[in-house]
């Protein structure tokens, strides 16, 4: 039997200053650092196996793959295959899950105390040489802000939402959550599950931490971002879709509420007419939280794991029921 051709559509968003598994063993390895859309049929046209990250599958792309047999996600995310179309075909569509949990909590806290303690904006102040101009040993510019005793609200509890909700007590903080079905509380409090209404209502951080569904897709808009004090801070680290960002622009530039930090947009990467460039108090870093040099190195061997594990006849974290 002849060696399965593995194709790693974009690998370069894995970078080069991690050590990978050696797929090698497991097959034929055509690597692509970024692979463009319309070159995806014919890189996935004598594949039997392959492995994307942000690159799109399309039922289209699957229908034109004969050899087809196996899609892996370099992620935990798998909303960028149709997944749908290769049910239909047989193939099954693997993730790699909870890999990245620490780092986008962690990362939730960088941007959150970026905000709270005006890191950048004091960094470039000092940068700028405000302080040494300065008649006093200290200044700020604008009031610094403890998070002991405020309301965090996440929108989701899977293993990164429960992550982060649990840094937010370690700070001292109030923890709501909204779950769209029952899960089990943690043992710690003050902590409730409220409806999402009430969680944007009663919040003074909010972070969100759900899968993009069609149901959820665009789900933070002008009604919701409208029942947020005037002060709160919207976090984003999940998907950009969940948030219409119009609406964020919108509310950002009013007042309506207090600044915004996000990880991801709509659109990636960026594009110059995103109205969130040019937002007052929104703080965006190009979709990095989840790319900690360890988190990078579970996600390879999970990823590469799958892939053994499918070749044995025992295919794990399959999302599309196959």
């Amino acid at each position: 039997m002849s060696e399965p051709l593995i194709v790693f559509l974009d690998a370069g968003t894995i970078g080069d200053d991690i050590s990978w598994p050696d797929f090698a063993s497991l097959g034929r390895i055509r690597a692509f650092e970024h692979t463009k859309p319309e070159e995806i049929a014919e890189r996935l046209r004598d594949a039997e196996i392959v492995l994307t990250n942000k690159a799109y599958i399309t039922a289209e792309h699957i229908a034109a793959a004969p050899k087809l047999k196996y899609i892996g996600t370099l992620a935990t995310g798998y909303n960028q295959v149709d997944g749908a179309a290769a049910a239909a075909r047989g193939i099954p569509l693997c993730n790699v899950p909870a890999y990245s949990t620490f780092a986008v909590a962690q990362h939730v806290f960088a941007l959150l105390l970026n905000i709270s303690n005006r890191i950048s904006q004091l960094v470039r102040s000092v940068e700028e040489g405000d302080w040494s101009r300065s008649r006093h040993f200290c200044y700020w510019k604008d009031p610094l802000f403890e998070l002991h005793g405020k309301t965090f609200g996440v929108v989701g509890f899977g293993d990164i939402g429960s992550e982060v909700a649990r840094l937010a007590h370690s700070f001292g903080m109030r923890v709501l959550a909204y779950v769209p079905r029952p899960k089990p509380a943690p043992e710690y409090t003050p902590f409730a599950f409220v409806e999402l209404e009430e969680l944007f209502r009663q919040s003074d951080v909010i972070s969100l931490h759900c899968p993009l569904t069609p149901e959820n897709e665009g789900m933070v808009n002008a009604s919701l971002l409208g029942r947020m004090k005037r002060t709160g801070i919207l976090i984003n680290t999940a998907r950009g879709p969940l948030v219409n960002e119009q609406d964020l622009a919108q509310a950002l530039s009013r007042g309506t509420i207090g600044a915004a930090a996000l990880d991801v947009v709509t659109v990636e990467p960026m594009t110059p007419d995103n109205p969130l460039q040019r937002a007052p108090n929104c703080f965006i870093t190009p979709h990095v939280a989840w790319s900690t040099a360890e988190a990078r190195v579970r996600l390879m061997q999970g990823v590469f794991d799958n892939v053994r594990n499918f070749l044995n006849g025992t295919p794990t974290n399959v999302r599309n029921g196959v």
